[in-house]
């Protein structure tokens, strides 16, 4: 049959997506354009925000109108977290965020027995990592390699701890197989994602930390860049730096997950750091890396983020000199500790999330110039207008001059900047 899937939300929810497109190929379905006809429909939920919540069921409602004989199933966090308000979208299949490896058998069930199934299961109750088999069905430069699941930090804005289970991490043999059969398959680079990759480890009991699954995982393809997804800063640790920077396949782009540059608003939030913690990962960074890439994301407007509290984290950003940010106006997630605090007015959320993102700006524009003048071996992936697109080790996008870069990796000369990206030419 042809199925067409819709996916919300974080690298993890991607890196699934593509591991069920793949069984669906090796069982003979089609994979097709959501927004084409299809026998079936997956909406692969986010449930992070009350408006990624809204957002899948809007997906629902559109295909279930537009399609009213096809198939329509939904799995992921919102399907998770609120299986009450799914059961009520009249769909023919819900599936949580466990037994991915089994959904799109029970997709066919669900097409050829025309009754309505569901498969939830108590997700705190979680052990063992389901290993997924990597990489896409299109032609792609970098892959995403799911290397754990699941967290126990429990911040009061999030849920996700509830959609996922605890944390459980890929054995170290696996990943590795799985580098090298990426590597085989023609990529150029991996990102090492997961729900909280910093906890890699901790339920193996063996000793072995992030670190050490950094490390195999060079050492398996040494011919790919490997890129991490987002750290805590607890991670970053002289230890960890000193290993890291013997890497030569590791990029040196960081994504520090830090919300808040206030320790006020992270004690509310249930942080497990404040800023010096915070500020000691970012300077070590800048110690044992040269120039590396330093990216965060921040929430503004809180719950009883006061105007004082706000203007620290303005001046912490400042400090820390990020390389880009990610900066969102707090959205209050039903069901969390902080949706029950006193909320900040949306206009003033508004407003502090446009003064962020200004300075914000600021730091991105004062990176790039500093990488004007440098050679980068830069990963090209696409054309973009009359140039083609790739990124830097640091993860800057790099434009240049040139026929047929797509999966190459060129050196390139920065010349300028030019929206936000990197201006260069072919220098080898």
């Amino acid at each position: 049959m042809k199925v067409a899937i819709y996916t919300l939300g974080c690298k993890v929810n991607q890196y699934e997506t593509q591991a069920m497109e793949q069984e669906l190929v090796s069982r003979g379905h089609e994979i097709v354009d959501f927004s084409g006809d299809a026998d079936a429909y997956v909406v692969n939920t986010c449930s992070v925000t009350a408006v990624s919540d809204q957002k899948s069921r809007q997906a629902v409602h559109r295909v279930q109108r537009s399609h009213p004989n096809a198939v329509v199933a939904v799995c992921g966090c919102y399907a998770q977290t609120h299986l009450e308000d799914v059961r009520k979208l009249g769909v023919d299949l819900i599936a949580g965020t466990g037994e991915r490896g089994k959904f799109v058998e029970r997709l066919e069930q669900a097409a050829a027995e025309k009754q309505p199934l569901e498969f939830v299961d108590e997700s705190l109750k979680r052990r063992q990592f389901e290993v997924l088999p990597a990489g896409g069905l299109a032609t792609r430069t970098r892959a995403m390699l799911k290397v754990e699941d699941g967290c126990v930090n429990f911040c009061t804005y999030c849920i996700i701890p509830y959609a996922r289970g605890p944390v459980r991490s890929e054995p170290l043999a696996d990943a590795v197989a799985q580098t090298r059969q990426l590597a085989a398959e023609g990529y150029r680079e991996i990102v090492l994602t997961g729900i909280e990759i910093s906890s890699w480890g901790h339920d193996l009991k063996n000793g072995q930390s992030l670190i050490d699954l950094v490390e195999a995982v060079c050492a398996a393809a040494p011919e790919l860049r490997v890129r991490l997804g987002s750290l805590e800063p607890r991670t970053v640790t002289e230890e960890f730096c000193r290993r890291a920077s013997a890497l030569p396949n590791l990029c040196p782009q960081f994504h520090l997950s830090m919300q808040s540059g206030c320790d006020e608003t992270l004690r509310r939030m249930n942080r497990k750091y404040d800023t010096g913690r915070f500020l000691e990962s970012v300077t070590l960074l800048n110690r044992h890396f040269y120039r590396p890439a330093v990216t965060t994301d921040m929430i503004a407007g809180f719950p009883g983020e006061t105007e004082e509290e706000f203007g620290k984290t303005l001046d912490f950003i400042r400090r820390c000199g990020f390389a880009q940010m990610h900066i969102f106006p707090y959205s209050v997630r039903p069901g969390t500790p902080a949706a029950k605090m006193e909320q900040v007015p949306a206009a003033v959320k508004e407003d502090r999330a446009r003064r962020a993102a200004a300075v914000a700006a600021e730091l991105h524009r004062a990176y790039l110039e500093g990488c004007v003048g440098r050679v980068y071996p830069v990963l090209f992936e696409q054309p973009k207008g009359d140039r083609f697109s790739g990124h830097a080790p640091n993860y800057m996008e790099v434009l240049a001059v040139g026929e047929d870069l797509h999966n190459q990796v060129r050196n390139v000369r920065v010349t300028g900047i030019e929206d936000g990206a990197l201006v260069g030419e072919i220098a080898d």
